[in-house]
């Protein structure tokens, strides 16, 4: 008796189209994976890069209107009333300078909540790494020292390197000046009724971010 011929089953499995379809799928489903993910990296990088940046404008509009609120001119006692603001353009983009005296110093105050003269100076210098960018330096002597010598003794502080412009204009109580300059105005009107600041700070692709503010010097309420 012959034995009987049986024929194999096929085997289970994938063909090559199917195969060849799975991995096209889930290329797919990572490339979506991944898509998300980088966006939502992006996304914090570029709200993290704002925040830094909200956050150095507004400490620099904070600092800068304080001090210039504190500038210095009475007659009960001697005094350096210093107020010179130089206009500057770069690019059709302005980049002004001013040195003044202040008793509001923030960093430092004295017992009675005001301290001794400072003169403080803020200057805009184009930044080497990036270009349109300026760096904005801030130095600070006692008004006090009258050599030129002792009164470089603390270098400048840089207070930010992405800035792309700052403005700042002077009212004398009937118009807006571009410029101030209080060693030519007459006594007891030395310092400006109003101080517009305008600060524009780069944000995250290539964005920019304002700060705008009015200052009002509280002596020259006081004499006029």
């Amino acid at each position: 008796m012959k034995p009987t011929e049986t024929s194999a089953a096929p085997c289970a499995g994938f063909t090559l189209v199917e195969l060849m379809l799975a991995v096209a799928v889930m290329g797919l489903i990572m490339a979506m994976v991944f898509g998300a993910f980088f966006a939502v990296i992006h996304s914090k990088t570029s709200g993290e890069e704002n925040m830094t940046a909200d956050e150095e404008g507004r400490a620099i509009i904070y600092q800068l209107s304080a001090e210039l609120r504190g500038a210095v001119q009475t007659p009960v006692f001697p005094s350096s009333v210093f107020l010179v603001g130089e206009a500057h353009d770069a690019g059709g983009q302005a980049i002004d300078n001013v040195t003044f005296a202040t008793l509001d110093v923030l960093h430092r105050h004295s017992l009675l909540g005001v301290g001794a003269e400072e003169v403080v100076a803020y200057s805009l210098q184009p930044d080497r790494g990036t270009r349109g960018a300026f760096v904005l330096a801030r130095s600070e002597h006692s008004a006090l020292l009258v050599s030129p010598q002792s009164a470089h003794l603390n270098p400048p502080v840089v207070l930010s390197r992405r800035v792309l412009s700052l403005h700042l204009r002077y009212f004398d109580g009937k118009r807006w000046n571009e410029s101030w300059d209080s060693r030519r105005m007459p006594a007891l009107q030395a310092l400006p009724s109003a101080i517009s600041i305008d600060l524009e700070l780069a944000g995250p692709n290539q964005s920019a971010r304002w700060f705008s503010t009015v200052v009002t010097p509280a002596m020259a309420i006081l004499q006029r």
